[in-house]
C-alpha cells in the first residue's frame, strides 16, 4: 500500500521536477546530436507533443522518456557524441539507450529507435527512415503521417491514446485509413469508430 505523504509545496515540486528533468534530457540530447552533425529525429511521445502543440497546447501530454530515431550505421557516432555529453550507453532487452546516471532506470533514459528496422517480429512495417524531416529551430522530428504510422504500428495503449488525442484535435480524420497499409488502416478505423473504447 502506498502512503500519500507528499503534500503542498513538496508535492508540487516533485511533479514539476519530473517534467523538468525529462525536458532537460530532451534538450541535452538534441543539442548533442545537433552539435555532432548526426542525422536524427525526435519520435515517440515528444514528437506527439510537438505536433499536438501546433494545434492546442492545452492538449499536450507529459511523457517520461526520450525517443530518438537514427540510422543504424550512425549508432557508433551517437554513442561517442552522447558519451561526450555525459551519457552512459546501455543495451537492455535488445533496446539501445542512454542514461545520465549508470544506475538510472530505463524510465530515465534516452531510447534509440533504429530507422528502417522492425522493432518486433510481428510489426506491420519497419520504422520510417530519418528523412524526410520536419525541422524547427534545432528540433527535428518526422512528418505527422510517419508518426501516426509508427504509433499505429506499435499499437500499445499509450500509442492508441496519442492517436486518439490527434483525432480529437482534428489532426487525423476519416480520410486517413484508406491511405494507410490495410492493417494500420483497420487499427485507425477502430479508434475513429470508438474513441472512448
Amino acid at each position: 500500500m502506498i502512503e500519500f505523504r507528499y503534500t503542498g509545496d513538496a508535492l508540487y515540486a516533485r511533479m514539476e521536477r519530473a517534467v523538468e528533468r525529462v525536458t532537460k534530457r530532451l534538450r541535452k540530447t538534441v543539442d548533442t546530436l545537433e552539435s555532432a552533425g548526426i542525422l536524427y529525429a525526435v519520435v515517440g511521445g515528444h514528437a506527439v507533443r510537438a505536433w499536438v502543440a501546433q494545434v492546442d497546447e492545452a492538449a499536450v501530454r507529459n511523457t517520461r522518456d526520450v525517443d530518438i530515431l537514427i540510422r543504424p550505421e550512425d549508432l557508433p557516432a551517437v554513442i561517442e557524441a552522447m558519451a561526450g555529453a555525459g551519457f552512459h550507453y546501455r543495451q537492455t532487452s535488445g533496446v539501445d539507450m542512454f542514461v545520465e546516471d549508470p544506475d538510472a532506470s530505463a524510465r530515465d533514459a534516452v531510447h534509440v529507435v533504429l530507422a528502417n528496422e522492425m522493432v518486433r517480429a510481428n510489426d506491420v512495417e519497419p520504422n520510417p527512415d530519418v528523412e524526410p524531416l520536419e525541422v524547427a529551430d534545432g528540433f527535428k522530428t518526422i512528418p505527422l503521417a510517419a508518426l501516426v504510422r509508427m504509433k499505429l504500428n506499435s499499437n500499445r495503449r499509450k500509442d492508441q491514446v496519442h492517436v486518439l488525442d490527434m483525432i480529437s484535435l482534428g489532426m487525423v480524420d476519416e480520410s486517413w485509413p484508406s491511405i494507410l497499409p490495410p492493417e494500420l488502416g483497420q487499427r485507425l478505423q477502430a479508434l475513429l469508430d470508438d474513441p472512448d473504447g
